[in-house]
C-alpha cells in the first residue's frame, strides 16, 4: 500500500481507528464496570484510567505491528482478515443490536474501600483476564490496520488508541454525572443501537476495500 501522501489521508485513517476503536471499547463488560465503579467511589481513579489506557495503546500496538505485518506480507492472509474482519463485525453489530431490545443496565453499586496494591491488580485483571480485549485489540484492530500500509497503519491505531483513552477518562473521571443514566436499560439500548450501526458502517467498508 502507498505512504501516506495528505492530510486527508491521515485524518481518514485516523477517523477509522478512531470510529472502531469507539465502537468496539464502548460495551458493558468486566473492565467498564469496574472503571465506572472506581469513579462512582473516587477510589484510584487516576491509577485506573491509566493502567486501561496503557494496556489498551500496548494491545493495539502489538497487534498493529505484528499481526499487521504479517497480514500485509500474505495476500492470502490480507483476504482472510478482510472478509473474516468484516464477518465479525456484522456478527458485532448484529449482536449489538439484539442487546437494544433486551432489558440490562449495569451495576454499578461501589464496593468497598481497596488500597492501591489491590486496586492496581484489580484493574489488571479485568484488562488482562478478558479474552475480549485480545480479541479486539490484538486480533481485530491489529489485522484491520495491518491493511492500511506502513504509515496509515499507526494513524489508525492511534485514532483506536484515542478513542479508548477518552472513554475511560469519560467513564473514571465521569462516573457520578454518567452512572444515574447509565443504570437505565434504555440508556444501553440506545448506546448498543448505535454501536450496530457503527459496526455495521464500518463491515460494510471494510468488504468495498
Amino acid at each position: 500500500m502507498a505512504p501516506v501522501k495528505s492530510k486527508e489521508t491521515i485524518l481518514s485513517f485516523y477517523l477509522k481507528g478512531l470510529g472502531l476503536g469507539a465502537g468496539l471499547i464502548v460495551a458493558i463488560g468486566s473492565q467498564n464496570a469496574h472503571v465506572l465503579r472506581m469513579g462512582l467511589k473516587r477510589q484510584h481513579v487516576g491509577l485506573t484510567v491509566l493502567v486501561c489506557i496503557l494496556c489498551e495503546a500496548l494491545l493495539i500496538s502489538v497487534g498493529v505491528a505484528g499481526v499487521g505485518t504479517m497480514v500485509e506480507r500474505s495476500p492470502t492472509l490480507l483476504s482472510l482478515a478482510r472478509w473474516g474482519g468484516a464477518l465479525f463485525l456484522v456478527w458485532y453489530g448484529l449482536r449489538a443490536w439484539r442487546s437494544a431490545f433486551g432489558q440490562h443496565a449495569l451495576n454499578a453499586a461501589p464496593n468497598a474501600e481497596i488500597g492501591l496494591r489491590e486496586a492496581l491488580l484489580t484493574v489488571l485483571a479485568a484488562t488482562l483476564l478478558n479474552p475480549h480485549v485480545y480479541l479486539d485489540t490484538v486480533v481485530l484492530l491489529g489485522a484491520i490496520g495491518g491493511q492500511q500500509g506502513p504509515e496509515g497503519k499507526w494513524w489508525f491505531a492511534l485514532g483506536a488508541m484515542t478513542a479508548g483513552a477518552v472513554w475511560f477518562m469519560l467513564l473514571g473521571f465521569g462516573a457520578r454525572l454518567l452512572a444515574p443514566w447509565f443504570a437505565k436499560p434504555a440508556a444501553w439500548r440506545l448506546l448498543d443501537a448505535v454501536i450496530g450501526v457503527v459496526m455495521l458502517t464500518l463491515a460494510a467498508s471494510l468488504v468495498a476495500g
